[in-house]
């Protein structure tokens, strides 16, 4: 830092900075800024040539977006600041950035717009979620131009801009303000046809492993003559720390400006005047370097005053801006109050749009089992209607009205099961049903009495206030997410309160859960109680052990080990040691749950639905007043997150810490070549790898096949099959690195944190679901190494086109209509069985977990006095044309996730509301799916009146009760409109 300021305020002509990485580059850029330069910041893009790009669509993004803005600013003040690798390949020049503007009233050549879209590299899509998409909806165009966090919506009115609208990317609502205009730039490049389809040509020569060849994949390693290496033609510094990269960046060099170019280069001179400082205590810091010229950076006002400055104070100079620079010299100190940039997080899209596949599984509520075959039309008494059709053991089907889709739900259970289809007929399934019902009452039971027991009990009650608590999270070296405080908070709004704490914190692998809990172990520690931490692993107990280790020491907190490892001897002077009171915390396994301690009043328990209700009741007795702290790694679904928070404490971590790098995903066809390179690019870091091979019975000959790939690699299996403490063993030594790859069934998507393993093979990636894809690429890129996720297909021609859409999709990070957002979904379903324990998991794979916890919710609400309304429908059969018709809406699961919501909507103001979202986003509704948002208010009111059918025939329209009483009126015609008018007139009364 100190280096670069001096160069800058010594005014040399700098037209291009070239840096070793992200970090610098920001230090860059608020320097330049400091000095009265603008900067312009390129993204660190760590591709070798040739990779598949659509890895790297971030960083592209951002150099497109950064380039484009470097060129338009006209002005000679500017600075380019590029990390050494992204400068090192040719950039596009300035021609690639031209940009147009959409304006209100302007007529719009639909065909020649998407033609240009098209090859400036905008993807299209279904639905807008993130930069670089187009959606064209008939007059409806939908599309978000890079560096925008909300999208554009564009009405037309045959080929003229009718109105031009803002929308929320994570709701697909507009605002209802319409703007006179706006800019579109390129996604990737602004290539005009002749360009594109030189571009393309090249690319399909090429052999590569690319998954798809195409100019997202590929094109930028094939610009030729519209690309040019910056640092021949700007005037270009570098700094010491990028030379020192530059051996690591060019182990693969092909098609780069030549390593030379770089040595010859002009370096930024080391400063002679300043030092980087960073004092803890600013006002004491200025006291001692008082007379010197003094500047105050600071992002607010509000932040200058916190800190007892004066604003009217003339000898300081306050330069209100983000910079952080902290520096000291003879004469002159400049110091910040701004904390470390953030990352932009990605808005995380709400309307999740159903994955359903044909062949998928689903479960309805009273048949069951069955498998979901698509939506047809069925022309019934004339008239035209949309059914689900359901697929049922022995080929029967279940024609299922679209307006009660919302009977059904996906099928979910673990990822190794799979479903056995049930037999149509109430019969079965019902009595399935009612056994499940009786063990989950009996749960709830537990759950409930348990809860009622320990509120009459008074807990001990602790002082939270001490400045060791506020300075301890001070020290942990990064700054808590917004999550991590609240719960922090929570927990000692627990502690303090002289209730008895019953909490339940859930949150990812690496989302700081442990962090969470070290601050309630030590306000036990500061109040004078002992703490217990239970894991169900040695190996995990050993990885909490060290870091709570390195935390506390300074504190004089006392702590030991005890697991299955400890010696007899070891164990014996622990249990003693509890018992007089010597240990503060006793880290441990299974081997803690019998012990006596001295002054116990906090149990963590990590992961805690690998312990059984036994083992969680004997931790609950070492004393009655204990307070309890659990931990598990899935999410859980918002409805049980309700019902269970009435009876327990409920805190959810879902923001990634900042530092936390992004894992690289790549989609490859199987070769040996391939598997050979990944694995020796991770060797070559000092890593190890994961290797997904979900089939036991041929996993032993995939470790043959890996073997004769690399003869000196050492592999180890891991499966279902092997015993649990043999399967401890084996991950025990991996973690110490004895062995290189560790081959396994998708067993290791759950409970593992192996720092040191940052590469994962998913071998026949096409066969597993999204949330399964999801979950195992998080294995990897815990620590701060990026992991390399490679999603491996046998053969790319034998899969099919949604899996291939899948794959690409989870590729390039986002999904093409919010995967991720489904992943989820899944995620937070199983999450929630995860809570009730593994010994359920034959119960949930009879049902589903969907509908397992649904019952559970309302065993759990009626057991507490709530009443539970039971899930009624209504069979309408009305001779009327009502669907949302393909004319409306092309895109088949666009019009699935609106029936889902439609049908699950419960009371006229939301039916609206969807119907007003859909106006928004598709333009009027014609008569077919008006009709059938008509359709779904009858269904509404008929519910709110205890109507279980409706039914015409020619003008006769009869209602048929709950009790089987009849009623029957007539319409002035058998036309829809006169039918639907006469029958909502009759339900309104």
């Amino acid at each position: 830092m100190q280096h670069l300021f001096e160069f800058f305020k010594s005014k040399n002509e700098c037209q291009l900075l070239v840096v070793n990485d992200d970090k610098q580059a920001i230090v860059g850029r608020d320097i330049v800024a400091f000095s009265g330069l603008q900067p312009f910041v390129l993204a660190d893009f760590r591709a070798n040539f040739g990779d598949d790009l659509l890895s790297f669509s971030e960083e592209l993004q951002h150099i497109t977006k950064v380039l484009g803005e470097y060129y338009n600013y006209k002005k000679q003040n500017k600075v380019l600041i590029a990390p050494l690798r992204t400068i090192s390949f040719a950039l596009p020049k300035e021609q690639c950035f031209d940009s147009f503007t959409i304006e209100f009233a302007q007529t719009l050549d639909i065909e020649t717009f998407k033609s240009k879209l098209f090859n400036w590299g905008y993807y299209f899509v279904d639905i807008v979620t993130s930069e670089g998409e187009v959606s064209v909806r008939g007059d409806i165009i939908d599309i978000c131009p890079l560096g925008n966090s909300f999208g554009y919506r564009i009405s037309l009115f045959d080929d003229e801009v009718e109105s031009i609208r803002q929308f929320d990317i994570e709701d697909q609502k507009s605002n209802k303000e319409e703007i006179e205009s706006f800019t579109i730039n390129p996604a990737f490049l602004a290539l005009n046809e002749e360009h594109f389809e030189k571009i393309n040509d090249e690319i399909q020569k090429v052999q590569t492993d690319a998954f798809i060849q195409d100019i997202h994949s590929l094109g930028f390693w094939y610009l030729d003559d519209l690309g040019e290496y910056l640092p021949q033609r700007l005037n270009t510094y570098i700094t010491y720390e990028a030379l020192d990269e530059l051996e690591e960046a060019y182990i693969f060099d092909a098609k780069r400006v030549h390593k030379e170019k770089f040595l010859t280069l002009p370096k930024v001179p080391k400063s002679r005047n300043y030092e980087v400082v960073s004092p803890a205590n600013i006002q004491e810091f200025i006291t001692f370097h008082e007379g010197k010229k003094l500047t105050i950076i600071s992002a607010s006002e509000a932040k200058i005053k916190a800190h007892d400055f004066d604003l009217a104070n003339k000898n300081i100079k306050y330069v209100l801006e983000d910079y952080i620079i902290n520096l000291v010299s003879d004469d002159e100190v400049i110091l910040s109050l701004n904390k470390e940039h953030k990352k932009r997080r990605k808005k995380r899209v709400k309307l999740v749009l159903d994955e359903l596949q044909v062949g998928d599984y689903v479960v309805h509520e009273e048949y069951g089992i069955g498998q979901f075959k698509g939506i047809e039309p069925v022309v019934v008494m004339g008239a035209k209607r949309d059914f689900v059709i359901v697929m049922y053991a022995n080929e029967d089907k279940l024609l299922l009205p679209v307006e009660n889709i919302d009977v059904i739900d996906r099928y979910v259970a673990d990822g190794s099961s799979y479903a056995m289809l049930d037999k149509l007929g109430k019969g079965s399934f019902a009595k399935l049903k009612s056994k499940v019902k009786e063990r989950l009452f009996a749960i709830a039971n537990d759950i409930i009495q348990l809860a009622a027991a320990r509120e009459l009990v008074n807990g001990i009650q602790m002082d939270t206030n001490s400045e060791t608590l506020k300075q301890f999270a001070l020290s942990a070296g990064f700054e808590y997410t917004k999550d991590q405080n609240r719960s922090v908070k929570e927990i000692f709004d627990d502690l303090s309160s002289g209730r008895v704490m019953d909490r339940l914190l859930s949150g990812d692998v690496g989302f700081g859960k442990t962090e969470v809990a070290m601050n309630a172990i030590l306000a036990c520690f500061v109040n004078g109680y002992q703490s217990l931490f239970i894991c169900p692993t040695t190996l995990l107990a050993t990885q909490h052990f060290h870091s709570m280790q390195k935390r506390f020491a300074p504190l004089g907190l006392k702590m030991a080990k005890l697991d299955g490892k400890s010696s007899t001897k070891e164990k014996n002077e622990i249990k003693k040691g509890l018992e007089q009171g010597v240990y503060d915390l006793v880290v441990g396994t299974h081997s803690l749950l019998g012990v006596k301690t001295n002054n116990l009043a906090l149990v963590i328990i990590d992961e805690e639905h690998k312990f059984g209700v036994k083992q969680k009741e004997k931790l609950k007795a070492l004393r009655e007043d204990v307070h309890i702290f659990s931990m598990s790694a899935t999410p859980i679904p918002r409805t049980l997150n309700l019902a269970l928070s009435k009876l327990k404490g409920m805190s959810s971590l879902l923001t990634p810490p900042s530092e936390r790098l992004g894992v690289r995903t790549y989609v490859k066809e199987y070769s040996e070549q391939l598997i050979k390179e990944i694995i020796l690019r991770e060797k070559r870091r000092g890593g190890q790898l994961f290797y997904v091979h979900n089939n036991i019975a041929s996993i032993e000959a995939k470790k043959a096949d890996l073997e004769s790939i690399l003869p000196n690699i050492k592999i180890e299996i891991i499966h279902s099959q092997i015993k649990p403490a043999d399967a401890e063993k084996i991950i025990d030594a991996f973690s110490e690195g004895q062995f290189d790859i560790l081959l396994a069934t998708s067993i290791v998507e759950s409970g593992l944190h192996l720092p040191q393993a940052n590469t994962i093979v998913i071998d026949g990636a096409d066969r597993f679901g999204i949330a399964d894809l999801h979950q195992l690429r998080g294995r990897v890129g815990r620590g701060n190494k990026e992991g390399f996720c490679y999603f491996v297909v046998e053969d790319k021609k034998r899969i099919t086109q949604d899996a291939i859409k899948r794959l690409v999709a989870l590729e390039s990070n986002s999904y093409l209509g919010s995967g991720t957002a489904l992943a989820h979904q899944d995620l937070e379903i199983r999450g929630g069985g995860n809570i009730i324990g593994e010994a359920q998991s034959g119960h949930i794979k009879q049902i589903g977990y969907g509908l397992y916890l649904k019952m559970l919710e309302d065993a759990l609400a009626s057991l507490s006095g709530e009443n539970k309304t039971t899930h009624k429908t209504v069979d309408i059969k009305l001779a009327i044309s009502a669907y949302i018709s393909s004319d409306y809406i092309t895109q088949d699961r666009v019009r699935l996730e609106l029936y889902r919501r439609l049908s699950k909507a419960v009371n006229k103001e939301e039916v609206y509301t969807i119907e007003e979202e859909m106006e928004d986003r598709f333009g009027k509704p014609d008569i077919p799916t008006k009709q059938f948002i008509e359709l779904i208010l009858i269904k509404i009111y008929a519910l709110q009146k205890e109507i279980k059918t409706i039914s015409s025939y020619e003008m006769n329209i009869t209602f048929t009760k709950e009790d089987d009483t009849k009623q029957t009126i007539k319409s002035p015609s058998k036309d829809d409109d006169d039918i639907i008018a006469t029958t909502l007139q009759f339900l309104r009364k």
